[in-house]
């Protein structure tokens, strides 16, 4: 299991209906896209991290591990707004490009936040039976939930065949490092459809019908929190009115 994974079954607010985190964080996050990111988007970042860490108990590590892979995309985004191409020199620093690249990384940061937020602490086996309940057609449900399964299968899958090429010192050189991988690539893929067809003869043996039932725990929604929501929204569109230059 990936660490979000399991942070989001060991989290502080896994018993909360997840309609409670998703009105939080989404709602955090349409006033990130809403409001100017100074100081609009960079409060909502901030309140989405305090958050997280403290009353979800995410451990630091973990956001980190989370966050460090898209933040990377965050910088490499930025980076043409710093230069400019032509002219003498051909290749210069562009001093009016950085307050652009600090508007993007400042939202999109806080956007990121927003979104893990939510699926830090939302399990997608408590997410997705509950999107029958909005109208969300059972097969694109089905077909969620099987992909993320394949996720995980294909990541097993992925482990065994490089350790098994690992034991034959398959990545010693640099060119049997690249036979290993192309050889790597042909057996997960081979083994994805075998399990994949695997799944198939599974569920018709069992007489799949079309839709999976399964049980979905009872989780109430609590008044207090999302009133507390609501405020705390209301608090964030009030602090970025008072605190933008006008």
């Amino acid at each position: 299991m990936l660490p979000l994974d399991a942070a989001a079954y060991a989290n502080r607010w896994r018993p909360r209906h997840p309609g409670e985190k998703a009105l939080l964080s989404l709602g955090l996050l349409v006033l990130t896209l809403v409001l100017p990111t100074w100081p609009g988007a960079a409060i909502t970042g901030a309140l989405a991290l305090v958050l997280v860490l403290g009353p979800a108990g995410l451990a630091v590590r973990v956001l980190w591990r989370a966050v460090r892979v898209p933040l990377g995309f965050v910088l490499t985004g930025m980076l043409p707004l710093l230069v400019s191409l032509g002219g003498d020199p051909w290749l210069r620093w562009e001093p009016a490009g950085l307050p652009q690249a600090a508007q993007l990384a400042g939202r999109a940061t806080a956007a990121l936040l927003c979104l893990l937020l939510f699926a830090a602490t939302t399990p997608l086996a408590d997410l997705l039976p509950r999107l029958d309940r909005l109208g969300v057609p059972p097969a694109v449900t089905e077909v969620a939930a099987l992909t993320y399964r394949f996720l995980f299968l294909l990541l097993e899958s992925l482990r065994a065949v490089r350790d098994a090429q690992a034991g034959r010192l398959g990545f010693r050189t640099w060119r049997a490092s690249y036979r290993s991988l192309t050889g790597q690539g042909a057996a997960v893929f081979v083994r994805a459809f075998d399990r994949a067809r695997r799944l198939e003869q599974g569920l018709a043996s069992r007489g799949y019908t079309g839709s999976l039932r399964v049980q979905v725990q009872a989780r109430p929604l609590s008044p207090a929190f999302v009133a507390a929501t609501c405020v705390l929204l209301a608090a964030v569109v009030a602090a970025t009115t008072l605190l933008t230059p006008r």
